[in-house]
């Protein structure tokens, strides 16, 4: 499976896979409307600006069959003073398509973000991922990231959530 990059030029297909990907993955944590509400253009325009911004992220795309991008990451220096400078990266975004989700996708990506986050020169990464996201934790738990203790609650599409952090060694 090929892994790139994400270019500018890819916003419209980040977004494509990002708002499906929220739909399903969150359809028992956020209400139903404001998950019908998110809009594919809106957040093609969100990518946009994020990949053409200077010190924009990390985004790597996977393409499927045609190359059409089917999954995505995306990290960046931890975004606080919390940790030491240049040490961690936070996972900002993990995201496939719901017909990839289970057929090594997500996998392959994983192992691409995690290489290139050490080539990037981080130790150790960090993620968000919400509390209630069962098959989300999972998927980390089994990629070797785990709960560092702290929690925060956040409000998202009118619900307050807690998320947990969860982080990984990368040097393993």
């Amino acid at each position: 499976m090929p892994i790139r990059e994400a270019l500018p030029g890819d916003a419209a297909a980040l977004a494509a896979v990002h708002v499906p990907s929220w739909r399903a993955a969150y359809r028992d944590l956020l209400p139903g409307p404001y998950l019908d509400a998110l809009d594919v253009e809106e957040r093609a325009g969100v990518w946009r600006a994020r990949l053409a911004a200077p010190g924009r992220p990390t985004v790597l795309v996977a393409a499927g069959d045609g190359g059409r991008i089917v999954a995505f990451s995306c990290f960046r220096p931890w975004p606080d003073g919390e940790f030491a400078p240049g040490s961690t990266a936070e996972l900002a975004a993990l995201y496939a398509l719901p017909e990839v989700w289970g057929t090594g996708v997500g996998r392959a990506l994983m192992s691409a973000t995690t290489e290139a986050l050490v080539a990037a020169g981080f130790r150790t990464a960090a993620l968000w991922v919400f509390a209630g996201n069962a098959r989300g934790r999972r998927f980390y738990e089994a990629a070797g990231w785990r709960p560092d203790g702290t929690a925060v609650r956040e409000e998202t599409g009118g619900r307050v959530l807690e998320e947990l952090r969860y982080r990984r060694d990368l040097l393993e």
